[in-house]
């Protein structure tokens, strides 16, 4: 199976899942399996925005940064600038934070509410350079979105 087909199965399997059930840390902690079960990745999780800062939620893979300021590396930027960011080489991002050396590519997506303000994103990283591209950001802002309109609205 090729990556387009992975994400359309990985969309369908979210779908059905997240469907009858509202508890946004409930649905992120199967997505979040969901997301590692299909690719294998170094972490999969969620950080939501409480307090003003963005804060660990359910994830897969070792331990994590608890809190991440707003603006500050590649998922602080993500909430920030609204958009996903797909990283190639996390030593060249500017502020990037080090939860962990093993992490090479990352990519976040944010997750917006009914009002369309960032409460949450999604965080994966791998252990290898260049992992991301435009399949994954398509993929996983697909997921996001369902995220989206299931539990935020």
């Amino acid at each position: 199976m090729d990556k387009n087909e992975t994400y359309q199965l990985l969309l369908a399997q979210v779908k059905a899942m997240v469907k009858d059930e509202s508890d946004p840390v409930a649905n992120m902690a199967n997505v979040a399996a969901l997301i590692q079960e299909a690719f294998h990745f170094w972490w999969t999780g969620f950080y939501r925005v409480v307090n003003g800062e963005l804060l660990l939620g359910a994830f897969q893979g070792p331990v994590a940064c608890y809190h991440i300021a707003h603006g500050r590396g590649v998922c602080g930027t993500a909430w920030a600038e609204r958009r996903t960011q797909v990283v190639t080489d996390v030593e060249q991002f500017p502020g990037h934070i080090a939860c962990s050396s093993e992490s090479k590519s990352e990519i976040v997506v944010p997750i917006y509410n009914k009002e369309h303000e960032v409460v949450a994103v999604l965080d994966i990283d791998s252990e290898k350079l260049g992992t991301f591209d435009a399949t994954d950001q398509e993929g996983l802002e697909a997921v996001c979105q369902l995220l989206t309109e299931t539990i935020y609205q």
